[in-house]
């Protein structure tokens, strides 16, 4: 049966199992989008193409699935790159479908051509240019696969317009085979035994959790493992809600700006035990300072993440959840094993790190009835019980979130950790909330990235997305501005926003609901009714002007050396 382009496209985004997919349209893929209206396929028509992309990646995340983009040629195809960049640094499945002219055109400086496959090589995991209509169906196979196996991460097929309207045969499905490409699933039985035999041996050990935990579903099978053997445990910002952050062997998250106890536990182990993350410099500080007296352990499914920042003694290339799993039965089939007999022996070394917590915990100054940041993300957490799923712009309001919001299950908290994108968390919110229409989702925010992408407020009208967003606004880019105040003297260059909107009023404008807090006590009653509300709303909470994140490690300092004030 031969069938056009768009015809095999829709087939296949079907037969992957694709419910939502969020676009722009334009001249060459107008065929694809005339198709999509006669399928079961809910197309979410957003504001900008960056837009599209953060949503699908929320999409993605919180389904555990492949998100989709779809976006014309040209200018649509280039405003995805931060969205497919973020997606990359964060080892985010989806695939990004992008208009382009037709093949007799390409390189011929045509409207709206650009070289899409070469501008975005450097940050996706692969690319396609499908130049012939008999090859779409595999190509499309192909990349779900490639994006949703391994390392996930996005792929990129541009489509020319005269592929996407011409017919072909279409093929039946049948398993992708990539001989260059083969992921490691199964754990080396040798690099177990020894890993394990070392986590017996340590006195001080510490499990060192990242993004890799929630991508592989391994929660489940970390926890088993800290709570078997005692192992005080840590997360990196994308490992949050890898391990329940209420537990009572959680120190929440380590690095920059990480818990005091996790940052002084790392380097006071002896025994480092990394489970999906990658030892970036926002975790590691100073490099030859971090972890100096821990023999390391690396379950990564990426090999070439292993060794790469940080020299590992146990590597362990595998999925995480099958290395996890085949670490629990291997202290499950010890006959001299006693979990009891562990646990008393780390005693010393838990007492140790609750010392810390009690000394150094996360706090803040209260100060009258002015708002504190970390005052609001407290009661978010408090009126949702802990179970809203959260998205973040970048910069302090993620950090707050990040420290105060005490995630305990995965799937619950969607920023952009590795690229810091600004204007991420509103479109990640809407995508979140398609994802799992039933659950409260909260965008926290900064009144400096929530401006970059709020034209998405239309999209959440349109699609009646009761998303919250909660902006934490003190006229100022605030993370550039705690930098600037504590080693520029106060020079405020480029970070206070002298002018911005009122958004209670640009919230209505948009047919939305906007709250407005100014002081302490209104907090509360803004978050009661925002969350009693069905309709998109924005919290304006009016916060402290010069409030900073803590604990902060300077730029070039070891973990250890932390500003705590």
């Amino acid at each position: 049966m031969k069938v056009t382009g768009a015809e095999a496209i829709v087939k296949c985004l079907e037969e992957q199992g694709v419910e939502v997919i969020f676009g722009f349209p334009g001249g060459v893929i107008i065929d694809l989008f005339d198709e999509l209206e006669k399928s079961d396929i809910t197309n979410v028509l957003v504001r900008h193409e960056q837009a599209a992309v953060h949503a699908a990646d929320a999409y993605g995340r919180v389904k555990g699935e492949v998100g989709v983009a779809l976006v014309t040629s040209g200018p649509g195809a280039t405003n995805t790159v931060t969205g497919i960049a973020s997606a990359y640094c964060d080892s985010i499945p989806m695939v990004v479908f992008t208009g382009q002219v037709p093949t007799g055109l390409i390189g011929n400086d045509a409207f709206q051509e650009v070289d899409i496959i070469g501008i975005t090589r450097p940050c996706t995991k692969h690319n396609y240019l499908v130049k012939d209509p008999k090859d779409l169906a595999e190509t499309i196979r192909e990349a779900f696969y490639v994006a949703r196996t391994g390392r996930p991460g996005p792929v990129l097929i541009d489509l020319p317009k005269d592929v996407v309207v011409a017919k072909a045969k279409f093929p039946e499905p049948k398993p992708v085979k990539m001989q260059t490409y083969r992921p490691t699933y199964e754990p080396h039985p040798g690099q177990i035994a020894k890993a394990c035999k070392e986590i017996l041996k340590a006195k001080k050990p510490v499990i060192y959790a990242g993004g890799g935990v929630i991508a592989s579903d391994s929660n489940e099978e970390l926890t088993e493992l800290a709570t078997k053997l005692n192992i005080p445990t840590t997360m990196t910002l994308m490992g949050l809600g890898g391990f329940p952050g209420t537990h009572k062997l959680s120190m929440g998250m380590l690095g920059m700006h990480g818990t005091y106890f996790a940052n002084m536990a790392v380097s006071q182990c002896d025994l480092l035990i990394a489970v999906g993350a990658r030892f970036d410099d926002r975790v590691t500080g100073k490099l030859a300072d971090f972890a100096p007296h821990a023999k390391i352990i690396h379950v990564d499914i990426d090999p070439t993440s292993i060794s790469k920042n940080v020299k590992v003694d146990i590597p362990i290339v595998a999925d995480c959840k099958y290395a996890l799993t085949a670490m629990n039965r291997w202290f499950d089939v010890q006959e001299d094993f006693n979990g009891k007999e562990q646990g008393e022996k780390l005693g010393p070394w838990l007492d140790e790190i609750n010392s810390w917590k009690r000394d150094h915990p996360l706090g803040y100054v209260e100060e009258g009835d002015i708002i504190k940041p970390q005052f609001v993300v407290q009661k978010l957490h408090e009126m949702t019980n802990g179970d809203a799923i959260i998205s973040t712009e970048v910069g302090q309001n993620q950090m707050w979130a990040a420290q105060f919001y005490h995630f305990n299950k995965p799937r619950h908290f969607l920023t952009s950790g590795g690229l810091g994108v600004m204007g991420y968390g509103f479109p990640a919110a809407i995508g979140a909330q398609m994802a799992a229409p039933d659950k409260i989702v909260i965008d926290v925010a900064g009144d400096g990235s929530i401006q970059m992408n709020i034209q998405e407020l239309a999209t959440a009208r349109q699609y009646k997305c009761p998303v919250k967003i909660a902006i934490l606004n003190n006229g100022y880019l605030g993370m550039v501005r705690q930098w600037q105040e504590l080693f520029y003297d106060k020079r405020y260059a480029g970070t206070d926003l002298e002018v911005s909107p009122d958004f209670v009023k640009l919230a209505e404008a948009y047919g939305a609901v906007g709250l407005r807090a100014t002081k302490v006590s209104e907090v509360e009653p803004v978050i009661k009714e925002a969350l009693a509300t069905d309709n998109t709303v924005f919290m304006d909470f009016v916060i402290a002007r010069e409030e900073g994140v803590y604990p902060m490690v300077p730029a070039g300092k070891a973990t250890t050396e932390m500003l705590l004030s």
